[in-house]
């Protein structure tokens, strides 16, 4: 039983790991999101790339905040709102 704990603990600290990789993401999804903005409406410069590497980005943070989301109980349940509906 106490490996099994072992691996439950290693688990939550990977799962702690990624969280913190992901917090790190969302600042350079947000930086990445404002230079394509100001780059696109000051100097006229576009580019799909920035775009892109926004939604890898984004992708990426659920990825890795998933985990730790659930294992916080703080995940939305979608059952709540398909609940109401008939």
């Amino acid at each position: 039983m106490n490996a099994l704990l072992g691996v439950c603990r290693a688990i939550d600290a990977l799962s702690r790991g990624a969280a913190r990789i992901a917090m790190a993401l969302v600042l350079l999804c947000a930086l990445v999101s404002a230079a394509n903005a100001l780059s696109r409406y000051v100097f006229d410069l576009s580019s799909n790339a920035w775009l892109e590497l926004q939604w890898l980005l984004f992708g990426a943070v659920f990825m890795l905040a998933a985990a730790y989301t659930l294992q916080r109980n703080a995940h939305v349940r979608i059952d709540a709102v398909s609940n109401r509906l008939t």
